[in-house]
């Protein structure tokens, strides 16, 4: 029992990191980057980050880690998530492992009777998350945080096809070189999510150190579509890939 009480009160503290980061707009990823080094290949790749940093167990030994592959989905009411977006993108940066996407204050959802703000956006390519075994070409997380500290992360699938008109605004402006970073006016934003808002939903956790479980996942159903070009653009940027493998679902269930 002592063992179980020490290692939830170390899980909440990474949580309360977490949101303590955020509430100072600066993501714990970003943090400890400056410090301590992790990437997704070689001796600092995925499977060796919570060898990196006694902050980073979590990696190794979350029971609920994301990425998943979604599937075995079980049927739910869910409700609807309630979108409240204006989305104004203010800066786009390139923090060496992601083109993140800064947002002006006034976005949120509403889930479960509690306000998530909306306070970044980034991608994966290919997806973190797979579908019934479908990897895709790119995911968005759209990263949200509540006034008490917990996360919701809207995930969102892109399909080859046509171009992206919230993509390709971004994509002009996208710094290539880590640090990197630019202004925004993009204007086309609605655009990197689905008009069908229909959701599965699963709990996990972040997908880059510290990998801090508790946090909602709330994937789109339907995906969105971006070229080919857009497609070679951000894989050039982050060479080829910057994507977690799947996790062990474990005793989680997908609800849909």
């Amino acid at each position: 029992m002592r063992k179980k009480i020490i290692f939830l009160s170390v899980l909440l503290g990474a949580s309360l990191m977490y949101a303590e980061a955020e509430k100072h707009e600066i993501k714990v990823e970003e943090k400890f980057a400056h410090k301590l080094h992790w990437s997704y290949e070689g001796e600092t790749s995925p499977e060796h980050w919570a060898e990196l940093d006694k902050r980073f167990f979590l990696c190794k030994e979350g029971s609920n880690q994301s990425p998943i592959n979604l599937n075995g989905f079980i049927e739910a009411d869910l409700p609807p998530i309630e979108f409240n977006y204006h989305l104004s993108a203010t800066e786009i940066i390139n923090n060496g492992h992601t083109e993140k996407v800064n947002v002006k204050k006034g976005s949120s959802i509403t889930l479960d009777g509690t306000v998530f703000h909306l306070k970044q956006f980034h991608f994966h390519t290919p997806s973190e998350n797979h579908i019934n075994g479908k990897e895709y070409p790119l995911e968005a997380h759209f990263v949200h945080l509540s006034d008490n500290g917990t996360l919701a992360v809207v995930a969102v699938m892109f399909e080859e096809g046509d171009e992206n008109e919230g993509l390709e605004e971004l994509w002009k402006v996208m710094p290539t070189k880590e640090g990197g970073h630019h202004k925004v006016d993009a204007r086309h934003l609605n655009a990197l999510l689905p008009k069908n808002k229909d959701y599965y939903r699963f709990n996990g956790s972040l997908t880059t150190p510290p990998c801090s479980e508790g946090v909602r996942w709330l994937m789109m159903k339907n995906s969105v579509t971006l070229s080919k070009a857009e497609i070679k653009a951000f894989e050039k940027v982050v060479h080829l890939h910057n994507n977690r493998p799947i996790q062990p679902t474990n005793a989680r269930l997908i609800l849909k």
